[in-house]
């Protein structure tokens, strides 16, 4: 791998169909790949059971998807850090969302819906010290009229967006592709939800200090 200059590094990856472009890019492919494969075996706790095999060959896939990435983005580069530094952010980052959306490739938004309960025993919010029989009541109780006030207040997509997000932890961007969106008019979908299903419950007595003190002790 030749060491460049932030300078030749622009110049070199600008040079369309010049052999100085081939060289830079083979260069920067090669540091990407090296740079991923780091991540993914040091970095990524959920992947040390795969083989080195199949770590090389994700580390392969994501570099060169990354080196797409650079080259569409090179115009952005303001030379603040080292054109590698900057290249490596970007691989990583397309990694991160690339693994993020595998582990969610099978959701579906089907299963989000106002049908059955919605906080499962296993879901349900526990406290840190054994509470009392009556506390263990009362919020039975708190639960199941947060569940039914989920299933009033809200609309069908308000609700789907609101439990994907809050109780199951699907990323925002995954979501908001799987429903059709954007993350801001995602955002504001979920606003508008949590305030809508805040009024609903406040109307029946129930504010956010007292669930706070309800399930925090």
């Amino acid at each position: 791998m030749t060491n460049r200059t932030n300078e030749e590094w622009i110049a070199a990856l600008r040079q369309k169909g010049d052999a100085a472009q081939t060289d830079a890019l083979a260069d920067l492919l090669q540091r990407l790949q090296r740079s991923i494969y780091f991540y993914l075996s040091q970095d990524r706790s959920d992947l040390r059971g795969l083989a080195e095999q199949e770590l090389a060959q994700m580390a392969e896939d994501l570099a060169q998807d990354a080196t797409l990435r650079v080259m569409d983005n090179l115009s952005n580069f303001r030379g603040e850090s080292q054109f590698t530094t900057w290249a490596t952010k970007i691989a990583i980052r397309l990694a991160i969302s690339d693994l993020r959306r595998s582990r969610y490739k099978d959701f579906s938004l089907d299963e989000l819906t106002a049908d059955g309960d919605l906080l499962p025993v296993s879901t349900r919010l526990a406290a840190t010290a054994s509470p009392t029989p009556e506390k263990v009541a009362e919020r039975d109780d708190v639960l199941e009229k947060i569940e039914l006030a989920l299933k009033e207040a809200l609309t069908e997509r308000q609700y789907q967006a609101l439990v994907a997000v809050a109780l199951k932890g699907i990323p925002m961007d995954v979501l908001a592709e799987r429903m059709g969106t954007n993350r801001n008019a995602l955002y504001k979908l979920i606003h508008d939800a949590r305030r809508k299903l805040k009024t609903h419950l406040e109307s029946q007595g129930i504010s956010t200090d007292y669930m706070m003190n309800l399930f925090g002790n």
